[in-house]
């Protein structure tokens, strides 16, 4: 019987697909998998969240010389409660990012290719590798620069985490993980790599300490090939697609491209498949902190008056 399930089964592809493609059949395709021939998906997604919307991320200068594609932090998705900016940048010196303060968040900076030599006006200094991941806490204030390593093309993301109100101030302080300390997730037969960035994936778990409740996912799929994780119901969720494409629902998003997850308080994760090339794709979800944003530059605070206050703590050099 469950032989001939499955040659019914991809007989009929279009009516499996459509079944996939429809978040109120999800549930019951993948039981009815399940059932009949003992086949699990990858996790134990039940309703996976529908797509809400799709932002190609935006080409524009920043730094000095340097040109980013910038998804959040634009007017078409200006902020995705707990994350402010997402950021794509290629840079070749002598462009980069000298000099900046930065307060009230976290920025994470994830090498994708080449070096980046990182530099603070607390003595702190070092080269972030491709691969290699930085979760820096501005807290309280930090003045730094971000300056490419190598004569080429130097290649990463960007990310902003705001921090509550409570978190704002708090000291100044790093977590740096070299490629080879980063967990990974690997399962050759299913096409799927999941590099664990923050959070945790089908029992591989980061070390890495979020102050605001954060999982960062570098995947990478094989062809053709479909992607659960659970995600709490009250978190957001998006992904952005670094190589190749993929579908989120019905909707195809290509690379360059920010797919925005809706949430309804009862679905319980999110699903994608990888296009005809495979893909690779971040996936950024985190606990919404429903706090006032009020954001001057890299000062990010909660009023008006942190910011000027900020402003006047960074001219009497007390970042």
């Amino acid at each position: 019987m469950k032989i001939a399930f499955i040659c019914l089964l991809f007989a009929n592809k279009r009516s499996w697909a459509t079944l996939r493609q429809h978040p109120g059949h999800q549930s019951r395709a993948h039981s009815l998998l399940r059932a009949v021939t003992g086949i699990r998906c990858m996790s134990s997604v039940e309703k996976p969240r529908v797509l809400e919307r799709v932002v190609a991320a935006r080409e524009q200068q920043d730094g000095v010389g340097a040109r980013v594609r910038r998804s959040i932090g634009t007017p078409s998705l200006g902020r995705l409660d707990p994350f402010l900016l997402l950021d794509h940048f290629h840079v070749k010196p002598p462009g980069g990012f000298p000099d900046h303060p930065h307060r009230g968040f976290q920025t994470v900076t994830y090498m994708l290719k080449g070096k980046f030599r990182h530099r603070d006006n607390r003595g702190h200094e070092g080269v972030i590798e491709a691969g290699d991941l930085q979760w820096m806490t501005a807290g309280g204030g930090i003045v730094h620069s971000e300056m490419p390593a190598t004569p080429d093309e130097n290649e990463g993301l960007q990310i902003w985490v705001n921090l509550a109100a409570k978190d704002k101030l708090v000291p100044a302080n790093y977590q740096e993980k070299r490629s080879s300390d980063i967990p990974v997730y690997n399962d050759p037969t299913e096409h799927v790599q999941v590099k664990v960035l923050a959070g945790s994936f089908r029992g591989v778990q980061s070390d890495v300490f979020t102050l605001t409740p954060t999982e960062l996912l570098d995947v990478t799929l094989g062809p053709r090939t479909f992607f659960q994780h659970k995600v709490p119901s009250s978190w957001n969720a998006c992904f952005y697609v670094v190589t190749g494409s993929l579908v989120a629902g019905s909707q195809p998003v290509d690379a360059g491209s920010v797919g925005v997850f809706e949430k309804d308080g009862d679905d319980d994760g999110v699903e994608v498949q990888s296009g005809e090339n495979g893909c690779r794709f971040v996936l950024l979800a985190g606990q919404p902190l429903h706090e006032p944003v009020v954001q001057y530059g890299p000062i990010v605070m909660n009023t008006r008056q942190e910011i000027i206050q900020a402003f006047a703590d960074y001219e009497a050099g007390k970042f």
